[in-house]
Formats: C-alpha cells, sequence, structure tokens
C-alpha cells in the first residue's frame, strides 16, 4: 500500500488573491484523494526557520475559496540563505525543523523569490514542489501565474472609474500600477481599460511622442486622456524611480512614483492638465476572480499529484489551457518580460494605443 503522505505547505513573498483557493486544493486534494496530512508552515519561510506551524483540517480550509490573502500568512523577508539585517545563512536549521516534523515533501506558493529559495531548498534534498503566483506574471514557463487575473481586473476597474472623472474635467489621468520590472499588468490592464496611452518598461518611449499623441487627442475633439504606466518604467535617462529601499527584504527595491515625473514632463510640454492615481497595493486584495479560483484549483490539486508521484523540483505550469508541469529552474532561469511582437502589443496598436514609441 502507498504510505500516506504528510505534506509541508507555506506561502511566500507578497499576497495576491488565489492564495487560499491554493491552499485549499492542496489540502482537500490530500485528505480526499490520499488520505494524508497537510502542515501549513506560517508567514512563510519564517515558519519553516523558526517552527511555526498550522495542521490543517477539514475546517480550515471550507469557505476560503473566495477569500483574498492567505491564511497561513506571508512575509517577502524570511529568506533561510539570507535572513534577517544580517543575511545570515539558517538553511540548515531550516531543515532541520523540515525534518523534525517527518514531512514527505514541501509545497512553496509563491513568485520569483520564493521559487529561487525553494530552487536552493531542493539542491540541499529538501523534496519540494512549487506553485508559480505573483501579480506580475513575471515567472517564465507558464502563461500565468495565480494573482495576475485578479489584479489586471481591480486595475481595470480603476482605470474603468477614472474615465468618468477625466471627460469631466477634461484631463490627463495617470493610472500607475504594479509589476516590478514587467509590464504584464499594464499592458493588460491598460487594453481592457481602453488606456489612450500605454507605458510598459519593455518598450522604451519617447516623452514627446507621448504629448504629440495626447495633443493630437485633443485637438480631434477627444477632451481627455488616459495613460496607463507601469511602476518599473525608465525614464529617458533609463533609471527607475525607485520609492525606497527595505534592506531587510529579498528584494529591498521598492519601486513607485514614476507617473509623478512623467506627469510634470507633459504638462511642461503641453497645456494639458496631469494628474496622478497610484493603485499600490489596492491591486493586490481583494477577492480572487474566478480565473484565479480555477487555476489555483488545478495548480494546487498538480502540486499534490506531482508529490504523489514523487516528481521533485517541479513546478506547475500552464501552456496553451493545459495544466503541466515544468522543472522549477526553468521557471526562474531568467524573468518573463513582454515582448515588442506579443500579440496584445499588435491588438492595442491596431486599435490606436500609443506606447510611446
Amino acid at each position: 500500500m502507498t504510505k500516506k503522505k504528510r505534506i509541508g505547505i507555506l506561502t511566500g513573498g507578497g499576497d495576491c488573491p488565489g492564495l487560499n483557493p491554493a491552499i485549499r486544493a492542496v489540502a482537500k486534494t490530500a485528505f480526499f484523494c490520499h488520505g494524508g496530512e497537510v502542515i501549513g508552515f506560517l508567514d512563510g519561510f519564517e515558519g519553516l526557520i523558526k517552527n511555526r506551524t498550522k495542521k490543517l483540517s477539514w475546517e480550515d480550509v471550507s469557505g476560503i475559496l473566495t477569500q483574498g490573502g492567505t491564511i497561513l500568512g506571508t512575509s517577502n523577508r524570511a529568506n533561510p540563505f539570507a535572513y534577517g539585517e544580517k543575511k545570515k545563512d539558517v538553511s540548515r536549521q531550516a531543515l532541520r525543523n523540515f525534518s523534525r516534523l517527518k514531512l514527505d515533501a514541501l509545497i512553496c506558493i509563491g513568485g520569483d523569490g520564493t521559487l529561487h529559495i525553494a530552487h536552493k531548498l531542493h539542491q540541499m534534498g529538501v523534496p519540494v514542489v512549487g506553485i508559480p503566483k505573483t501579480i506580475d506574471n513575471d515567472v517564465d514557463a507558464t502563461d500565468f501565474t495565480i494573482g495576475f487575473d485578479s489584479a489586471v481586473a481591480v486595475a481595470t476597474e480603476s482605470v474603468d472609474n477614472i474615465h468618468s472623472t477625466a471627460e469631466s474635467h477634461h484631463r490627463v489621468m495617470m493610472v500607475e500600477v504594479m509589476g516590478r520590472y514587467t509590464g504584464w499588468l499594464a499592458l493588460y490592464a491598460g487594453v481592457a481599460g481602453g488606456g489612450d496611452v500605454i507605458l510598459i518598461p519593455e518598450i522604451p518611449f519617447d516623452i514627446k511622442k507621448v504629448c504629440r499623441e495626447l495633443q493630437r487627442r485633443s485637438k480631434i475633439g477627444k477632451r481627455f486622456s488616459i495613460v496607463v504606466v507601469a511602476e518599473g518604467v525608465k525614464l529617458a535617462d533609463s533609471k527607475l524611480v525607485i520609492k525606497r529601499k527595505v534592506k531587510s527584504s529579498t528584494d529591498p527595491i521598492r519601486l513607485g512614483g514614476v507617473s509623478y515625473r512623467i506627469a510634470e514632463q507633459i504638462e511642461n510640454l503641453t497645456d494639458l492638465e496631469t494628474r496622478v492615481i497610484i493603485l499600490g497595493h489596492l491591486q493586490r486584495g481583494g477577492k480572487p476572480t474566478d480565473f484565479d479560483r480555477i487555476l489555483a484549483t488545478q495548480f494546487g490539486k498538480k502540486a499534490v499529484d506531482l508529490v504523489m508521484e514523487e516528481k521533485f523540483g517541479c513546478m506547475t505550469s500552464l501552456q496553451g489551457g493545459a495544466i503541466t508541469s515544468v522543472p522549477i529552474r526553468s521557471g526562474i532561469a531568467r524573468q518573463k518580460m513582454v515582448t515588442p511582437d506579443f500579440p496584445l502589443i499588435e491588438a492595442a496598436k491596431a486599435v490606436g494605443t500609443c506606447f510611446g514609441d
């Protein structure tokens, strides 16, 4: 008979809608299909380092499909290989805690940073399975990550709501969205929300071309314009606008505020009044969309399948509509960027969207 599995699970990095559906899917698949146990680590790798756990029950994972955030808590500062301000390597301590709990596998739900840590733990002998999540959608080897669609929905609704005030006051309204160094979120929300100009890191923009487009719209009677900006857009000096740095974080750079710089340039080069809205952490909140609930459910079930098949060092993946798996190293080998010939770019340009290039 197959030995019942005792599975550890954690959610690392920033929170997003879809984490709870993934936790639910892992736990219920383990319980219902395999009679297994699931041990949740609290606050991401912090729980693994400090041996803070919770044995999940049916009651714990019932009714959480529609909840945003994560019932386990998370942290983007707890890296076992560089822990705390002194960046101390406590990975051996994490391994001891894993062994003491007599776990058969560790499922790590997270983005690029979490998956890098998971990969290193696997190299040290931990039987790891990854589930990719991030509102940035920048994990390679999967078409979409958990949380991206929900963040797009929030950003799109915000762009929708800006239209009326932009039209009433005849202004240029700039909506700055997250995404770190990639433009997936700005691209999808910009197209879905009818942005007139979309600025993303992958396509360097000329502020004069942006201004010409805004002035053209004004001259033909379009008395307002919507500009959707990714936080990772670089200015003419090729520098990122950094809001602050958090030394203890796995990714210390916090972007934000580039829209104010661009808005100032627009007002200096045109007579168009320009206002800025930075959505910030609103994009991480709220209920997961139906797409994210379904994706998380499929990823969670697939992760347990990989554990049962002892296919470790892999992560779940969505490719061409099919749920599959790939080595974690494939997902973290490079950051998934928007390519200039991406079909949605072509479609947006075909309907008149300006990218400033």
